[in-house]
């Protein structure tokens, strides 16, 4: 490590063959999407769950648990056919519904933890001041669940920077991420080990930026809830 010359100048190969900026708006757009679209379906279904469970929530629950335990190679092919059929191949709205609906039973399960803390005596005492049921999600619930909300976030656009499968299944060059970007540096002819180091060092920097700044938040979110 020491006794060898450092050098810059694959970074600057990388950066000349391949677009780097392309590839980090392409995660950048996909993670972040199919996070906020998840968040869009999981906050009312977290909250029905836990302030108006019925007799079926905890099955719901751990069948949408379940979902996670298949491997995605499983509904590769389906999925396939139904990108091909309706053109979404190789788009980045077809890679951030997929996402979205990977990480969907993980940002339920998380919000239902954190809504669960929430004492339900606040959400009546809001009622009977007249809120409606969309002012009590979004002005009384929405606000205490902050922490927890935030660090939903923040964990499911790491795991959605991360999807290598999907993303090397459903995109080719459009809107291919970065993890499409890494996996360009192998090749039949073998691994050129500089490059695919200074690529996965590129790929990384942003999230681990990410993590670095918003660690705390993180850690108060992830100890607000049930999850531990």
């Amino acid at each position: 490590l020491f006794s060898s010359d450092w050098t810059t100048e694959s970074y600057g190969a990388v950066q000349a063959r391949s677009d780097y900026f392309k590839h980090f708006m392409n995660s950048v757009t996909i993670s972040v999407g199919s996070t906020l679209l998840g968040l869009l379906i999981a906050i009312p279904a977290a909250w029905a769950m836990a302030f108006v469970p019925a007799k079926r929530t905890k099955d719901v629950l751990m069948w949408m648990l379940s979902t996670k335990m298949l491997p995605p190679v499983g509904v590769l092919i389906p999925i396939y056919l139904i990108f091909r059929d309706f053109g979404l191949l190789d788009t980045r709205v077809g890679l951030t519904f997929v996402l979205m609906m990977i990480n969907l039973p993980i940002i339920i399960w998380m919000l239902y933890t954190y809504f669960k803390e929430i004492p339900g005596e606040i959400l009546e005492a809001a009622r009977m001041d007249g809120a409606t049921l969309r002012e009590e999600v979004i002005y009384v619930l929405t606000p205490m669940a902050i922490p927890g909300m935030a660090s939903t976030v923040l964990l499911n656009i790491i795991l959605a920077w991360n999807e290598a499968f999907w993303s090397l299944q459903l995109t080719s060059s459009s809107a291919a991420p970065l993890t499409q970007f890494i996996a360009s540096y192998s090749s039949p002819e073998g691994l050129f080990y500089a490059k695919l180091s200074a690529a996965s060092i590129m790929a990384i920097a942003p999230i681990l930026i990410m993590g670095w700044f918003s660690q705390k938040q993180l850690v108060r979110g992830l100890t607000f809830g049930a999850v531990k």
